[in-house]
């Protein structure tokens, strides 16, 4: 059972602003329990996620009842912001009514054909705080690739740095997301992240990449990617806590109708 204070959003990438409009339009026709949108920012499509945002909330604000929008979290790769330049995005979030933001990483695995700069998280953490102090900052949470010990030290640095609270990298066990809630501090949000993984390839993936290791119940197929969604959202619920939930390969709705 959900918490009312359960926030569930849905990752939706920002290939233009016409298929953001028709996803929105499916998501608040069918999914009416979603509260929230967030949006990557991919360096191969133009549409920069904090644009994307004014997209996301002009298309709900049309469809939603009460002409009510969704709020947009746009994320924001650390490793793209020039130290030496204000932040880039401070109109377009003010414009667009962004209240809240997630600062990631970034990777410069495209380092040939898009300048990165050697910037940490924390710093483009510290710099919102300083040139958006009303936007609430969200860091990422990576629960595979360090050791416990050194994620934690990671996550005090953000949260000293002025972030509020944390997205995680998808999960795909709920005992293992339990164990986590153990672990991190009871005074800051999290948003616990699931997605859907249903080609062998993509398990191929997700252990080469991100080193994850998936519960032996695993397995490709929708329906145990939509029961999987719908207990993330109920162990989420229960410790108060947020879920955002990443369609990958597949529609926003032949994962998520009926989760719900």
């Amino acid at each position: 059972m959900t918490s009312s204070q359960t926030r569930i959003s849905v990752e939706l990438v920002p290939r233009s602003a016409e298929s953001l409009t028709g996803e929105i339009n499916d998501i608040a026709a069918k999914l009416p329990w979603v509260t929230t949108i967030n949006v990557p920012d991919l360096l191969k499509f133009d549409l920069r996620s904090w644009d994307a945002c004014g997209v996301v909330r002009s298309a709900s604000a049309q469809v939603r009842p009460g002409g009510t929008a969704y709020p947009a979290i746009p994320h924001v790769r650390a490793a793209d912001v020039d130290p030496d330049a204000p932040l880039p995005m401070v109109d377009a979030v003010r414009e667009h009514g962004v209240q809240e933001v997630l600062v990631v990483s970034g990777d410069d695995a495209d380092y040939f054909t898009h300048h990165t700069y050697p910037v940490d998280a924390v710093d483009v953490i510290r710099r919102f705080r300083a040139e958006l102090p009303e936007v609430r900052v969200y860091a990422g949470l990576d629960p595979y690739r360090n050791g416990i010990a050194a994620e934690m030290r990671y996550l005090e640095r953000k949260l000293s740095a002025g972030a509020v609270g944390v997205f995680t990298q998808p999960f795909f066990d709920t005992a293992y997301m339990s164990t986590w809630a153990r672990l991190l501090p009871t005074d800051i949000e999290v948003w616990w992240g699931a997605t859907t993984v249903t080609t062998p390839a993509s398990v191929g993936y997700w252990r080469r990449r991100n080193l994850v290791a998936f519960p032996r119940d695993f397995d490709l197929s929708l329906a145990w990617q939509r029961d999987y969604a719908r207990r993330a959202i109920d162990t989420a619920g229960e410790q108060g806590q947020h879920v955002y939930l990443m369609p990958v390969r597949t529609s926003v709705l032949d994962y998520l109708d009926g989760v719900l």
